[in-house]
């Protein structure tokens, strides 16, 4: 109550707008969504208020916002509040043909304006420069006329409101009030016990906790940033406070939770698109998928692993960790709450309803045993929904910028256009035609989700594939990977973006560590592609020699991108480490025998020096405890 009394005029106008935010969003939830520019209008309006009010200038965030910052707020509204008010002229009239009006051209321009600056104050330089170069190669590269640019951004859903802002107003905002409700509800040492119980004792235990919780709840919910909206809220501040970076617990985070669009035995809901394209049963798509996804997870996990042992991050003794069954019994109700959002999507319901469910679960659940009853309060009720808002704004505006990124690069036909050079520059080349596609199905993946950027690659680069030799599944499943990771490679980077707000850590570092994390994933559709026998397609001596000879190659150049084998890597243990990984992933005995060799090279190098290592990482375990949340 004293905090309340001691609130001034800017953090009561705060906090009022950031509850209202939270019960909106739960009302469309229950209520249906709107139409598209009313109900992602709403959405970016409230995080634009919120952005000028709690981010302020130079003075940063948390200090009191000035006359400047109101202003901002109110320029903000003014072209959203424009576009509500005259709603019935923006639906009616034919876009492209249409002129636009004297207002309609003041307001859009001033939209694009408060976007750039928003997510300048909020994320940084780096994604309004982004924007601001897809702009001005529209109109002087592309030769768009101007107007027809400002109608594509402002007056259609292909622009600042269209796919990503609706994954955030759809997706976004309700997982991450989860997460504030599940952090207002006690369940930090709960996680902290829990991952400790489970994977404390080997080294980055919470970072493999993350993995596999990731990979599991993903293959459930089909979507990447509903998956770092679940999970992250948990593992990404557990990895935080065992000595993790913050961009590399959201780089794991994002990547884990990416991957789970491809792992059986539930798969995305392109990977049904995909059986009916090649006229199979979905089991048989799971059983092409599976390899490559192990694949996939066990390089994450051995990115988390070296990471780990590079900074001297080791697990704690034995005889220091929670057991499991007593964590279960005294704190194990507050895993209901996540329980209740698997349940709901098994049965059916939609993504957002399920959050909502787990959401609604939180404080009643908290209240079943003493424990956790003494955080069932208004103030921390209050405080969630408050949190839930503030957690959304970075990726709400981020959505938004990207929106201005993807309506240029729509409109100038640019991913259209980059398709088709595949077939062209290619020629008879496959590797080239490979590399050409990997860049289209990133760039398509940019601007829409997983299932349609597939479609189009079906249409526009998967037969050119086919053409050059490679067998139907491992050119659909090629063209699948690099729609899906889409989501952890910059400048737009939906999984990113969720994953960076919550780790609290720059968006470009984060998005670089994801690509770092997932290179296993960059590489596996190349190889498989090159050798369909990791899809399990041919003769069964040959898919086991490829699965040893693919999964030592996906660790070792874990291993040599983070520093780590058996010790620390210098640089030509690196390069060596990374050439072996190439060298295996490569089909072929030569190419297998001479990664081998690397690798007992670099082995050789630093057996030696392996107690170095051990020492090292045997420092943090005494301080370990005191890492735990209060």
């Amino acid at each position: 109550m004293e905090r309340l009394k001691s609130m001034s005029i800017g953090g009561w106008l705060i906090a009022l707008l950031a509850i209202a935010m939270s019960v909106y969003h739960i009302w469309v939830i229950l209520a249906g969504p709107p139409e598209a520019v009313l109900f992602r209008g709403t959405h970016l309006l409230f995080a634009l208020a919120l952005t000028f009010l709690i981010f302020c200038g130079a003075k940063g965030e948390g200090a009191q916002p000035g006359w400047l910052d109101y202003a901002w707020a109110i320029l903000g509204a003014a072209p959203i509040l424009y576009l509500f008010l005259n709603y019935d002229y923006l639906v009616n009239r034919i876009y492209y043909v249409d002129d636009l009006t004297t207002p309609d051209i003041v307001f859009g321009c001033l939209l694009i304006v408060v976007v750039l600056e928003a997510t300048r104050r909020v994320i940084g330089l780096a994604l309004p420069i982004t924007a601001a170069v897809a702009l001005v190669y529209a109109i002087f590269v592309a030769r768009v006329e101007p107007m027809r640019l400002l109608d594509q951004l402002f007056m259609t859903t292909e622009g600042i409101f269209g796919i990503p802002l609706s994954v955030s107003a759809g997706y976004v905002m309700i997982f991450v009030l989860f997460g504030a409700f599940v952090e207002r509800t006690g369940s930090g040492r709960l996680f902290m016990d829990f991952a400790t119980s489970v994977a404390g004792g080997s080294a980055g235990g919470p970072g493999k906790v993350a993995v596999i919780s990731s990979s599991l709840f993903g293959t459930i919910s089909g979507s990447a940033v509903a998956n770092v909206m679940v999970t992250g809220t948990m593992t990404i501040p557990l990895m935080k406070r065992t000595g993790f970076r913050p961009a590399f617990a959201g780089g794991v985070e994002s990547v884990a939770s990416t991957g789970g669009q491809i792992m059986p035995p539930i798969m995305g809901a392109a990977a049904f698109v995909m059986a009916e394209f090649l006229g199979v049963s979905y089991a048989q798509v799971t059983v092409w998928a599976l390899l490559p996804a192990l694949l996939f997870y066990i390089a994450c996990f051995g990115a988390v692993h070296f990471e780990a042992r590079r900074l001297g991050l080791a697990g704690l003794p034995r005889s220091e960790l929670p057991r499991l069954g007593t964590v279960l019994r005294e704190q194990g109700h507050l895993f209901i709450p996540v329980l209740v959002i698997l349940l709901v999507i098994y049965s059916g319901y939609s993504a957002p309803l399920a959050a909502l469910a787990g959401t609604a679960a939180c404080f009643p659940v908290a209240a079943l045993r003493a424990s956790s009853r003494a955080n069932v309060t208004l103030a921390n009720l209050v405080g969630a929904l408050i949190d839930g808002a503030r957690g959304t704004i970075a990726v709400a505006l981020a959505c938004a910028c990207a929106g201005i990124v993807i309506g240029a690069i729509s409109l100038t036909g640019a991913g259209i256009v980059f398709t088709q050079l595949v077939v062209n520059l290619a020629d008879q080349a496959l590797f080239l035609a490979l590399l050409l596609t990997m860049c289209a199905g990133i760039l398509l993946g940019m601007g829409m989700p997983t299932t349609p950027a597939y479609i189009i690659m079906t249409a526009l680069l998967v037969p050119a594939l086919v053409k050059l030799g490679v067998v139907p599944p491992a050119a659909h499943l090629f063209a699948l990977y690099f729609a899906i990771l889409s989501a952890i490679t910059p400048p737009v980077a939906l999984a990113v973006y969720a994953a960076s707000g919550i780790a609290k850590s720059d968006l470009w570092e984060t998005g670089w560590a994801s690509v770092k994390i997932g290179a296993a994933g960059f590489i596996v559709p190349f190889m498989f592609a090159y050798e369909p026998a990791l899809l399990m397609i041919g003769d069964w001596p040959k898919i086991v020699l490829t699965a040893v000879s693919a999964t030592s190659g996906a660790l070792l150049l874990a291993a040599g991108l983070h520093g780590f084998l058996v010790a620390r890597a210098t640089m030509i243990e690196r390069a060596m480490l990374v050439a072996a990984a190439f060298s295996l992933i490569k089909p072929g005995a030569l190419t297998d025998l001479l990664g081998l060799a690397l690798a007992l090279g670099v082995i050789a190098l630093q057996w030696p020096r392996r107690g170095e290592a051990a020492t090292a990482a045997a420092a943090p375990a005494a301080g370990a405890p005191e890492q735990a949340p209060p």
